[in-house]
């Protein structure tokens, strides 16, 4: 497959999960909640697609919704040519070697039971279990060479390491089975700046080395930036915007981005100090019953009366630049 050619297409998928409130009776109804809607997007060999938005936004459903961890309520998911929504188990089973997955809580993400020889080895002792001994040992140390862990380490258990370590063990285990896709979950999100620093530029490396596509989920644009060719903007489960990572951060349409981008912080401390920071108002709408229209009217600055009547489709304002507003800058 040559570099450039669509790996993933998503098209219109919706998450819906019934959610029956707290102290209701049996019989009582259970209320929808929309946890993404409609969200549309390619994904093509050795590029990286930036998710971001606020907690609750819909990021790790979408991600595992993707490889049918969670089911899709409507839309179609292509991966290869091939549809995955609606597949059973042991259909999907062939897919999930090819798109593997890296989890927030790196420690918890890792089974206390098993050394990390173990757990490195077990998607290669799952998929492929009349692989020879002596080649998954070797499978495995080649592995934590390459994410930078000693393989003398390979007897120890999880908690015996920081979480920066866990996080690379937890990018062995996706990495052994050779996967077209690494979906990040907010890999760095637990770790502190220099261990965050350390991970990116691991994955970065490992995508050159190897032409992985990457899906990188994340609630900070600073992050997403430096690693993505092009990043997708989530609110409340609806893609708001979708460019290359420079146009967005240079030429945001949408107010949502705009405001996000005004949060981030500038690393030279007398523009940060005397710069004006643009802050979201109002709390963030439950999923359970969305503002009519356009999800973000209720926070939006430029509101009005057809924000509340009509759902802003999306649309290209550029080429390669989406946006999904009634009155973009």
């Amino acid at each position: 497959m040559s570099k450039g050619e669509t790996l993933l297409e998503v098209s219109g998928v919706k998450v819906d999960f019934n959610i029956k409130p707290d102290g209701a009776m049996p019989w009582t109804k259970p209320l929808k909640l929309h946890a993404v809607n409609d969200v549309s997007f390619d994904l093509k060999r050795g590029e990286t697609l930036g998710i971001v938005g606020e907690s609750g936004c819909g990021k790790s459903t979408l991600a595992r919704a993707i490889i049918s961890l969670v089911p899709t309520s409507g839309g179609s998911i292509v991966w290869l040519g091939d549809e995955l929504v609606g597949l059973s188990k042991s259909e999907m089973r062939p897919h999930r070697k090819e798109i593997q997955m890296i989890f927030q809580d790196p420690l918890a993400s890792l089974d206390p039971r098993m050394n990390i020889g173990e757990i490195i080895a077990e998607p290669l002792k799952t998929h492929f279990p009349r692989t020879p001994k002596k080649e998954i040992v070797e499978r495995v140390k080649e592995m934590m060479s390459k994410v930078g862990l000693l393989p003398n380490l390979v007897n120890r258990y999880p908690h015996e390491f920081s979480g920066g370590q866990c996080q690379r063990i937890g990018i062995a285990r996706a990495l052994i089975l050779n996967p077209k896709l690494i979906i990040c979950d907010e890999p760095v999100s637990a770790l502190d700046v220099s261990i965050q620093a350390q991970v990116i530029n691991l994955l970065k490396e490992l995508q050159n080395e190897l032409g992985l596509s990457l899906i990188f989920i994340a609630h900070d644009l600073s992050v997403v930036k430096h690693v993505s060719d092009r990043i997708m903007v989530l609110y409340l489960g609806n893609a708001m915007e979708i460019s290359s990572s420079a146009e967005l951060y240079s030429h945001p349409r949408h107010p949502y981005t705009n405001l996000l981008i005004s949060a981030v912080p500038i690393p030279d401390p007398e523009i940060e100090l005397n710069r004006e920071i643009s802050l979201i108002e109002g709390e963030l709408p439950s999923p359970l019953s969305p503002p009519s229209g356009c999800v973000f009217r209720t926070r939006c600055p430029k509101a009005q009366a057809i924000c509340a009547a009509e759902k802003p489709e999306m649309k290209s304002e550029t080429k390669d630049h989406m946006v999904a507003c009634h009155f973009p800058d």
